[in-house]
């Protein structure tokens, strides 16, 4: 059984109120069973995992249910009209970005209203797939909490072949507390006790398909393994590195242009050379750009035009110390340099 209700999240100063849709599907006999809630766009730039609902939808409708689905394909409007990853200043001055304020509060900027109302539905599940996209170069990953079993079992039965392990609060570097990193859907969601995900389906403002042909099929996943659909989940196979550490920034603003063998999945090395960063007006170069440790590229800045701190080339780094499927060898293809997978 499905239906649909308009929520209104927030009001604006007008009074309009800003609205969005939750999809929730059920057994039609009214069983009890696990209930998994599954988000989109709250960087309204990033629609694949919109689209991703779209697919799952019809597929659900027409499923036999053991459990419920409650589904926000637009959980930001705001960002979703202007497509962006935060809102204008005028809109929400103190928390531009609503990943970044979970759980919410009901009596707070605007943002953290919006999210104050979702967490309504969110803290009656028993896991969350927040749906995001990445870079204009990416490859396709899951990110959930380093050291929560339960949200790593939940990465692996979504099933894409590569998985970030994030680690958070004392155990990250210094950037996690500057940049508010604790008020993420995945890690306040995980807190509170709820296995959480956040796959990045490909890149942003275009509708990937291969990205969002995982997506659906890792939301199938997750529901045949929580028991809310029928049906095996194939073991995974693939590999957990770490998030975040191997990223190379930019030491200084200019412009980058990345070499030219440098690409998706391909093994590196400390020191190899990755590109070059250079004064756009006297064309010296400000940067030669390599990398600080050994891992694999998982995402490349496209966008050329670049400020100083921002990640050139992200770089995920094996994960060693005993969580993951670090086992049997090896992660990388020694013969061609690229990732075994």
């Amino acid at each position: 059984m499905h239906t649909a209700e308009t929520v209104t999240l927030t009001r604006l100063p007008s009074g309009v109120p800003v609205q969005t849709t939750v999809h929730t599907y059920e057994p039609k006999d009214g069983t009890d069973g696990p209930t998994l809630y599954v988000q989109a766009a709250q960087h309204g730039r990033e629609i694949n995992g919109t689209e991703v609902l779209r697919r799952l939808h019809g597929r659900l409708e027409r499923a036999e249910l053991s459990g419920r689905v409650v589904a926000v394909p637009v959980a930001d409007p705001l960002t979703f009209d202007r497509v962006s990853y935060v809102t204008p200043e005028a809109l929400d001055s103190v928390n531009s970005n609503m990943n970044r304020v979970w759980p919410g509060d009901a009596g707070g900027s605007l943002h953290q209203r919006m999210a104050a109302k979702l967490w309504e539905y969110i803290s009656d599940a028993d896991a969350i797939v927040d749906l995001h996209t990445g870079s204009p170069d990416m490859l396709t990953h899951t990110v959930y909490l380093r050291g929560d079993e339960s949200s790593r079992d939940l990465a692996r039965a979504f099933g894409v072949d590569i998985l970030l392990a994030e680690a958070a609060g004392e155990d990250a570097d210094d950037e996690w507390t500057e940049r508010s990193f604790d008020g993420k859907l995945r890690v306040a969601a995980t807190n509170a006790g709820i296995p959480s995900i956040t796959p990045e389906l490909a890149h942003n403002k275009q509708l990937v398909e291969p990205a969002i042909v995982a997506g659906v099929e890792g939301l199938l996943n997750v529901c045949r393994d929580m028991g809310i659909l029928s049906g095996a989940v194939e073991p995974w196979d693939g590999r957990t590195y770490r998030n975040h550490l191997g990223r190379v920034q930019a030491a200084a603003s200019g412009l980058f242009v990345a070499r030219e063998d440098v690409e998706l999945a391909r093994e590196v090395r400390p020191g190899d050379h990755l590109g070059w960063v250079y004064d756009p007006t006297t064309y010296e170069v400000l940067q030669e750009v390599e990398a600080e440790r050994a891992g694999i590229v998982y995402s490349i800045a496209r966008e050329a035009t670049v400020t100083g701190g921002e990640t050139l080339v992200g770089i995920a780094l094996p994960l060693d110390d005993g969580e993951g499927d670090t086992e049997g060898g090896d992660p990388f293809d020694e013969a061609d340099g690229d990732l075994d997978i």
